[in-house]
């Protein structure tokens, strides 16, 4: 291998009449007046007889064809192999053509490659394009990361991406960029599994109930299976977790009401003014449901009429409590504005957000584990919302406390991880639960506290947030906006840009400022599995034939069956409590051929009627 054609401080071509290249692999050339350069291949191709090395558009010019004849190649008998390679590190002066071209050896991309051991480390997959330098490479990198590939396991092969996570302290925050079926979800629940792996305390919002760690995956062998269930926990809004009430500030109440449905500066005067502290859900709700019976009466004269007809204690005295909030609110409060309160106030309620409290959250925080919130797009918007200002707030009044020398209850550092972030954090339009994404985006390096946010739209994410993110994994994207986004906001060079939308599921490029590059890598295979891994066309066959199977079961004993005695079959049928089955003659004799044409049963033609009957 040598250097070909005009060179610069950045880029040389290499030309080979012994192998192709691979993109991404790195190579050493051998300058004679600058040392050793390391370099990596970021476009490549192959010539033979019958392809002119000058082809339009290729990326060979006439200096290069020129050079490669001057070194001795035979351009006219032989396959040249050409590879565009991009310096790591700029050259003092060009690189001088005709320097030999090598395979580096492990020890010499160690320190480039390998920023942290595998055991305080995130091991997420295997750098693309490192098979040959595996030998040489220590003993506790290797089989460390097995890939799913084709449908089955296949071991290790290739230096391992092992992601320093103790430098997000210096490089906070992650993105993880992809399009449906990209590898994007998987990657996460890797990145996930590996977390738990040293403990780290880890909130996840999970809008697709995906999350679950308890599966093991059926395609791993015995050595490199882990069992994940007592690192995590899954809680469900409104079953499980919600938000006590009594708790709740002014301001948490009002973004509580604002994420359920945007409120106006009428509606938060309305909190302002009615909510009290320690309220609790029915004492601020009687008030509300109160003042608009007696805003809906509209006079304290009228009032006073039904005070008057009133037929007990009970009675009068709710009505003169009606009048008395009257009298102190109707000015400030107006109706439509306390009932738009009230409607979102029961629509909360009536998701049992106010059914329980955020104490299993805290206390699966302080104790290491990863906690994964689970409900609908809305219901997660609303309860992060107030989780996340309240957890912040913990870790941020304790780190405050320290530094003024004042004693106060640990809370520990924790991670933010959320699928669907530009739902969370959209562009172009303020939700509640931007704003603290935001703050945590902005500070959260400070006090402990970082994000892991995946979408399918980074495009759609918010501009301040993605900025913050120094370490972003792009997976498979089509849209030319999206791609665009992902140019601004990393260092992929355009050869890579252009091969986004052709990147295979689990294939990522990894562009983070802890390793100074771009790295392609192929994420490692999954410890579990995913509750929705069964293909949705699977499940139709496999629901079709237990469905079939249990109808079989049920009318074999009662076989055979003519048109004489169907009518009591179907009726026999319908009375049995064990089966539990509607039918009518018509359905009854579509699901006896569909039992013909499997071939369970036979159907036979007579004289004076069709006979179904068991196949023989």
């Amino acid at each position: 291998m040598k250097v070909v054609g005009i060179t610069t401080q950045q880029e040389v071509y290499v030309g080979s009449n012994e192998r192709p290249f691979r993109i991404n692999e790195m190579l050493i050339i051998m300058d004679k007046y600058q040392g050793e350069l390391m370099g990596e291949v970021v476009e490549t191709s192959s010539y033979n007889r019958y392809i002119p090395l000058n082809i339009d558009g290729g990326m060979v010019d006439s200096s290069v064809i020129e050079s490669l004849k001057a070194i001795g190649y035979s351009i006219d008998d032989e396959t040249i192999h050409i590879a565009k390679v991009r310096l790591l590190n700029e050259a003092k002066y060009p690189v001088e053509t005709g320097s030999d071209v090598r395979e580096p050896r492990f020890d010499e991309v160690k320190d480039l490659l390998i920023k942290t051991s595998p055991d305080e480390g995130l091991v997420l997959g295997v750098i693309k394009s490192t098979e040959h330098m595996e030998e040489g490479m220590d003993e506790n990198l290797k089989d460390i990361a097995p890939l799913y590939e084709d449908n089955e396991i296949k071991g290790q092969r290739g230096i391992p991406f092992i992601f320093d996570i103790k430098s997000m302290n210096q490089y906070p925050h992650i993105g993880i960029f992809g399009g449906s079926g990209s590898g994007k979800s998987f990657g996460m629940r890797v990145l996930l599994e590996e977390i738990m792996k040293l403990n780290i305390p880890t909130i996840v919002l999970d809008p697709h109930f995906e999350m679950d760690f308890s599966t093991c995956a059926d395609y791993l062998e015995d050595k490199y299976k882990e069992d994940y269930t007592e690192k995590f926990k899954c809680l469900q809004i409104g079953h499980h977790v919600g938000v006590k009430f009594t708790d709740l500030s002014t301001q948490d109440l009002k973004d509580l009401l604002n994420a359920s449905a945007p409120i106006s500066d009428a509606m938060s005067n309305v909190v302002d003014v009615l909510h009290k502290k320690r309220d609790s859900y029915q004492s601020f709700y009687d008030r509300l449901r109160m003042l608009s019976e007696a805003q809906n009466i509209g006079s304290p004269a009228k009032i006073d009429r039904i005070i008057q007809t009133c037929d007990n204690n009970i009675e009068r005295e709710r009505w003169e409590r009606c009048k008395e909030l009257y009298d102190r609110y109707d000015k400030s409060c107006p109706s439509n504005s306390v009932k738009g309160i009230i409607w979102r106030l029961t629509r909360l309620n009536n998701d049992g957000v106010f059914s329980n409290d955020i104490r299993e959250i805290t206390e699966g925080i302080e104790s290491g584990k990863l906690i994964v919130i689970q409900g609908n797009i809305r219901l997660l918007q609303v309860f992060a919302t107030y989780l996340l200002n309240k957890l912040y707030r913990k870790r941020r009044d304790y780190k405050d406390a320290q530094f003024k020398n004042i004693e106060t209850d640990y809370f520990p550092p924790f991670i933010i991880a959320t699928d669907e972030a530009h739902n969370f954090a959209p562009k172009g339009y303020d939700s509640p639960s931007k704003s603290v994404l935001k703050e945590i985006a902005q500070e959260g390096r400070k006090y402990g506290v970082f994000l892991i946010l995946a979408t399918q739209r980074p495009t759609l994410l918010d501009e301040t947030i993605t900025a913050q993110l120094s370490t972003k994994f792009v997976f498979r994207i089509v849209r030319s906006s999206d791609i665009q986004t992902i140019k601004e906001e990393t260092d992929l060079t355009g050869e890579e840009a252009k091969r986004l939308p052709y990147l295979k599921s689990g294939d990522t490029f990894i562009s983070s400022a802890i390793m100074g590059r771009t790295i392609p890598v192929r994420i490692r295979a999954a410890k579990t599995s995913s509750p929705h891994t069964e293909n949705p066309f699977d499940e139709l066959v496999s629901k079709r034939n237990m469905e079939e199977e249990k109808f079989y079961n049920i009318i074999k004993t009662k076989l055979p069956i003519n048109e004489m005695n169907i009518y009591d079959v179907v009726k026999e049928i319908e009375q049995d409590e064990e089966f539990n089955i509607k039918l009518d003659i018509e359905s009854l004799k579509n699901k006896l051929e569909n039992l013909v044409l499997r071939g369970k049963i036979k159907k036979r033609k007579t004289a004076f009627c069709i006979v179904y009957e068991e196949a023989n």
